[in-house]
């Protein structure tokens, strides 16, 4: 078959797909570990993974073989009916992460959507708020997913003008500042919902003691913790989680992306018994969330990830990457941060957008994403190679500093 022109693609796109996205102008055809292949058969490396969802990269063969053989089974029975793996994948999801029962749902909103409903409802069940009246308290900068009720919370208006009306019962507080969460503190507060660090946002590790602080604001005033590591967690900064990194724990975690390998949505709401024991049946449910396929594929997420060895290869690399990446600070960039195998490029005034540096890398062959406007994020699958990872980080650094 003779290479085919990528232009007819994106221009069907742009005619029936609805313009809620501005990707680059690659098509990509095929994929595998930490490449691309796009319709025209140029290869590219792929420094974004998916916003996390890749951190194994393209079609691991043992995710593959996981999907393979469950299609061969049984992929729904909806909740109506039991099946074979969904105990377990609670189980061991549960005990991979020091947690005590878990919520299966699909999307990572999806998995937010319902710590927000169980945070509010072991309020009234157990703390005694009265009904109506929960506050959460979230931090400014957030982004947490894109439903209404979500972007209710949100302090980005491309996510949140003409959206409205919004979801009370929010209070938003600066990202960071532990003397404005603590006076936000009040007797009605389910619960305190935050990233560990800030993904959309440009990759913004908070200042030391915040999340140890937060910790123990919530105990304090005798609310939740819910930490949302939709991408942060699942060995993406060196750590299984990123609250690890502070020695911290949350009484609800929120996963997604990467618990799905990359070849389905899949995502949970993992913590104490205490708290997701206050559902009833009935209260809340998924025709698809923990379906066979699903299971399969989260359990074999989890045994890669019980073996330690991505988030050994995220540390290591990760520490590599943001050596290299501190070299730009001579050259236009304002700020490096991030942690693991995860990074925001902050580029000063007058460099670059953030867009344009994306878009030169992509004549370099290598694909990224930019966060806002003047910030490049970069976060490539867990099992790229040190000579891959290098090529790429020689493109940004070239990119950035002619």
């Amino acid at each position: 078959m003779g290479l085919i022109d990528p232009l007819g693609f994106i221009d069907t796109d742009e005619q029936w797909s609805a313009h809620n996205y501005h990707p680059l102008p690659v098509v990509i055809s095929s994929a595998e570990g930490a490449w691309l292949t796009d319709a025209s058969g140029r290869r590219y490396l792929d420094f974004l993974a998916g916003y996390s969802a890749l951190n194994f990269g393209h079609r691991h063969p043992a995710l593959v073989a996981a999907a393979m053989e469950q299609l061969n089974r049984v992929t729904l029975t909806s909740r109506a009916f039991h099946h074979t793996l969904l105990g377990l994948f609670c189980r061991e999801l549960a005990e991979l992460t020091g947690t005590e029962m878990v919520l299966p749902m699909n999307t990572g909103a999806e998995a937010v959507e319902s710590a927000i409903k169980v945070a509010r409802l072991w309020a009234y069940r157990v703390k005694g708020v009265p009904d109506g009246t929960a506050e959460i308290v979230v931090a400014s900068g957030n982004f947490h997913g894109r439903t209404t009720t979500i972007v209710s919370f949100s302090t980005d208006e491309t996510a949140r003008a003409g959206f409205g009306p919004f979801t009370p019962g929010f209070v938003i507080v600066p990202y960071g500042d532990l003397d404005a969460l603590r006076d936000a503190m009040a007797p009605r507060t389910a619960a305190v919902l935050v990233e560990p660090i800030q993904g959309e946002a440009g990759v913004l590790v908070p200042p030391p003691g915040y999340l140890a602080g937060t910790r123990a604001a919530c105990d304090a005033a005798g609310a939740l913790l819910i930490a949302d590591e939709i991408q942060s967690g699942l060995a993406r900064t060196g750590e299984l989680l990123a609250l690890d990194h502070e020695g911290v724990r949350a009484d609800l975690y929120v996963l997604g992306k990467a618990l799905g390998g990359g070849i389905l949505p899949v995502s949970a709401v993992v913590g104490k018994r205490s708290v997701l024991g206050v559902l009833r049946p009935g209260e809340h449910g998924s025709t698809f969330g923990g379906n066979p396929l699903a299971c399969a594929v989260g359990r074999a997420v989890i045994a890669l990830l019980a073996s330690g060895e991505f988030q050994s290869r995220s540390h290591e690399l990760g520490a590599h990457l943001h050596q290299r990446l501190h070299t730009l600070a001579k050259h236009g960039v304002a700020q490096i941060t991030g942690r693991g195998l995860w990074a925001g490029v902050h580029i000063a005034p007058g460099g670059p957008t953030g867009r344009q540096a994306a878009e030169a890398l992509m004549g370099r062959g290598v694909l990224c994403k930019e966060a806002h406007h003047m910030t490049l994020r970069i976060s490539p699958p867990l099992v790229i190679t040190h000579s891959d990872l290098d090529d790429g980080l020689n493109a940004i650094i070239d990119v950035l500093t002619h």
